[in-house]
């Protein structure tokens, strides 16, 4: 009957009150241009860890080969793991930041005086940007918004549940996918790793990703 069994794609959960706000939210952006949307400094959290689980690469063996130790991969119960904060625009990426404690507002904060500030200042030098971020707690609280008041930082409204519509979660996918065959030991060795390979990123790439947003735009108004 042309049916196949396949691994369902997975997607944020979205209610019909998110989808109507994330249409509405498209729409009243279907007319910025990619020279616009290079006035925007994306930023997100990414989870880093040690083992990647069905990320890891598949092993070409041979019948009676399974319990090989070449053929084999290690899983630990509690893996280490990184929680990293980064930014990019189209210019490039920003530092990075690894944070060591639970995110509340006034961590958050730490982090846009000491790494997004910088970034901004790599990425746009003396030009006005717009600030991105996504509806996390810590980022929506009332002291954070005070601190972008504060320091005159304008902040995109931003659709909840949509990291499909931020360019720089196609950055954390090429950094894990660049990271699929490496073998840190443990947190400090894995932070050095994330370094290195977001070091490799290149502008050309960024510029690409914040071309595509006109297309993102488009893809949901097209998807109601």
């Amino acid at each position: 009957m042309g049916f196949s069994c396949r691994i369902p794609c997975v997607k944020p959960l979205l209610n019909n009150r998110q989808r109507q706000k994330r249409l509405a939210w498209a729409k009243d952006k279907k007319d910025w241009t990619a020279a616009e949307w290079s006035k925007v400094m994306f930023s997100d959290e990414s989870k880093f860890c040690i083992s990647f689980g069905n990320q890891g690469p598949r092993v070409w063996r041979k019948r009676g080969e399974a319990q090989n130790p070449r053929c084999l991969r290690s899983s630990v119960k509690f893996p280490q793991a990184v929680m990293v904060w980064g930014a990019m625009s189209s210019a490039g990426v920003g530092p990075l930041c690894f944070l060591r404690s639970k995110v509340n507002a006034a961590v958050y904060q730490d982090v846009l005086e000491h790494f997004m500030l910088p970034a901004a200042d790599q990425l746009y030098g003396d030009a006005d940007f717009i600030f991105q971020q996504d509806l996390a707690p810590a980022h929506s609280a009332k002291a954070t918004s005070a601190w972008f008041k504060d320091h005159g930082i304008p902040v995109l409204n931003w659709p909840a549940n949509s990291p499909d519509l931020n360019p720089i979660e196609n950055l954390w996918g090429i950094v894990k996918r660049k990271m699929r065959y490496a073998r840190p030991n443990n947190a400090e060795e894995l932070k050095a790793t994330i370094r290195a390979t977001w070091a490799l990123i290149t502008p050309e790439q960024c510029h690409r990703l914040i071309d595509s947003m006109p297309r993102r735009i488009a893809a949901v108004i097209q998807a109601k």
